[in-house]
């Protein structure tokens, strides 16, 4: 494990085109991580939303980063709906592959688990599924013909992608009760984490702590970043800036709006710094 890359060099290692898996609002979201995407005109990205969107991902996508999406949906939350991913959809700008919760968190455990597919049946009858001619629909083999349920082929993320609280000296990162990262990690090829900071000793060596946190085993790489979440909160730690959400919300919903947002705010991050600490 490299120590301590920089945003930039985070954001140089995740390569044009790759499948990336990235966490929801509600969880530790990579926003610095994010800004340095866009800053590096990043093309061609295939984001998994695990299992939805929010702000993050409605900025690569109005940046013109992202070439497919799935999840099962992408909103700002309280903020209203995410402006440049409904675009883009209504435009044609991206592939938009819909899907639900439980799908995308079963492809990602089959890929986990080192299994090809993962069976789930509450996706029988549904739209979605009439849509998405790669799941297969089978007749369940352990109810004798009295039932079906639907294969899901494993997602193998090339990345993924989180910002936690902390990690240890030992590459260790804290993920808490967010088992997502946990499962996001597991099943892709490569993990790039930013964090607040690192602390001295080892999070696997104290029963407190060891529940709660993801072996240096599945983390690449870790750079330090504080704010790194900014202005999505990072649960149990910092609060999101709503009022700042909101006002993306509105300002993105035109082009130049959007144009205006970017260039006052994906700075570099010494810039950066002065707009969250104003």
């Amino acid at each position: 494990m490299q120590a301590q890359p920089t945003l930039d060099d985070l954001a140089a290692a995740i390569p044009d085109g790759a499948l990336v898996a990235y966490p929801p609002d509600y969880s530790f979201v990579p926003m610095g991580l994010t800004r340095a995407l866009i800053r590096r005109q990043a093309r061609g990205l295939r984001l998994l939303a695990v299992p939805i969107g929010g702000m993050g991902i409605d900025m690569l996508i109005g940046s013109g980063c992202v070439a497919e999406l799935e999840a099962a949906a992408v909103s700002l939350g309280e903020a209203g709906p995410a402006p440049q991913f409904t675009k883009a959809v209504l435009n044609g700008a991206i592939v938009m592959r819909d899907s639900t919760c439980p799908a995308i968190h079963s492809a990602l455990q089959a890929s986990e688990k080192g299994v090809p597919f993962m069976p789930l049946s509450g996706l029988i009858g549904s739209d979605i599924l009439a849509n998405r001619p790669e799941w297969t629909v089978i007749d369940d083999p352990l109810r004798a013909g009295n039932g079906r349920i639907v294969l899901l082929p494993a997602i193998h993320p090339d990345v993924a992608i989180f910002h936690s609280p902390f990690a240890d000296s030992e590459g260790n990162v804290w993920i808490g009760r967010r088992r997502e990262l946990a499962t996001m990690a597991h099943a892709a090829k490569r993990t790039l984490v930013t964090v607040e900071e690192i602390r001295p000793g080892n999070l696997l060596a104290d029963e407190s702590t060891a529940g709660g946190t993801l072996p240096a085993l599945y983390v690449e790489q870790i750079g330090v970043a504080p704010n790194g979440a900014w202005p999505i909160g990072l649960p149990g730690y910092k609060i999101p800036n709503t009022k700042h959400i909101v006002a993306y919300a509105l300002q993105a919903k035109s082009k130049d709006g959007f144009q205006d947002y970017m260039s006052k705010h994906v700075l570099g991050e010494e810039q950066l710094m002065e707009i969250i600490s104003s």
